[in-house]
């Protein structure tokens, strides 16, 4: 009986179509990486619970679509930049090394432009969809976040947080704005919820990303002042957080049931950063605690914003 040669089988290749269309979801999910998505989505969030306060229900769904629209275009494209400007300091950090501009998968002149082309749709969507005084608002969060934080507080004092925490409060504006034409005091107070907020959940961070933010030089609070200070100013920022997310309450905007939920998350957050503070260097449990805490608490009180409009 004679053996059968049995042939060696080939490794299948891919057709230049389904490599085309790899490379081309790869490129696809780097630039979207570029807009930092999860931030967006907390943004995008404020930006609605505004709308809603402002509606005292649900927004039309012309205001909803666009205003949502219109502002993750603005956010996508300033993170855009916020990466472009940063990706020397990107590349020295554990943290960020691996986003697209250092790692090589995105051309810096790429970037740019993809956040130029986001602003302008921006904009547009929200000038002619919805009123210009929103689009004006989006594109001054834009330039306050890309110019007045990345480009000249970020690397020069360690107040930067603290003022370019404007960027990041500016959604309830714009959300308030697209639903009424103007601006009034439930959104400048839930504007103020979110700059006193950024300090302690951004310093909480820092404290255990001390090393990425020191190999960088960038003058964090805590490399440039220590960690006590920086617990210290955090627990100052909690206790004005907690006054001004009561004051809310008092425009009429929302019910009890939000003045309840902002009294024990606020008092929750002033204990956490309390915790931080008692605690012994160089033990950080805390701070990730805080950390973790921060993004709950404005999570939570802007759900119960939006479930307690004062109708």
């Amino acid at each position: 009986m004679s053996l059968a040669k049995v042939e060696p089988k080939q490794p299948v290749s891919a057709s230049p179509a389904l490599l085309g269309l790899l490379e081309a979801r790869t490129v696809l999910s780097d630039y979207v990486t570029l807009t930092k998505p999860r931030i967006m989505v907390l943004l995008l969030f404020t930006e609605y619970a505004a709308m809603v306060v402002a509606s005292k229900g649900l927004p039309g769904l012309r205001v909803t679509v666009f205003g949502l629209l219109g502002l993750m275009l603005s956010t996508g494209g300033a993170a855009a930049l916020n990466m472009w400007y940063d990706r020397d300091i990107d590349v020295l950090m554990e943290r960020t090394k691996g986003r697209p501009i250092p790692a090589g998968r995105v051309s810096p002149v790429g970037a740019l432009a993809f956040g130029l082309v986001l602003l302008v749709l921006s904009f547009a969507v929200l000038g002619f969809g919805l009123n210009w005084f929103s689009a004006w608002l989006a594109l001054a969060g834009f330039i306050y976040y890309v110019v007045i934080y990345t480009m000249w507080l970020k690397r020069r004092t360690p107040q930067n947080i603290v003022i370019g925490g404007g960027a990041g409060a500016f959604p309830p504006l714009v959300g308030w704005s697209v639903v009424t034409g103007h601006l009034a005091w439930p959104a400048v107070l839930m504007f103020l919820v979110i700059f006193l907020w950024t300090p302690p959940h951004f310093w909480a961070l820092a404290l255990y990303k001390h090393d990425d933010y020191k190999r960088a030089h960038i003058p964090m609070m805590p490399v440039v002042r220590g960690a006590k200070t920086t617990k210290w100013q955090s627990l100052v920022y909690t206790v004005l957080l907690l006054a001004s997310s009561i004051l809310l309450y008092y425009t009429h905007a929302v019910g009890l049931v939000y003045l309840a939920a902002a009294i024990l998350l606020g008092v929750g957050f002033v204990i956490y950063t309390a915790m931080s503070l008692l605690e012994k260097s160089p033990n950080l449990i805390w701070a990730k605690r805080t950390f973790k805490f921060s993004l709950i608490y404005l999570s939570v009180l802007f759900v119960v914003m939006i479930l307690n409009v004062h109708r």
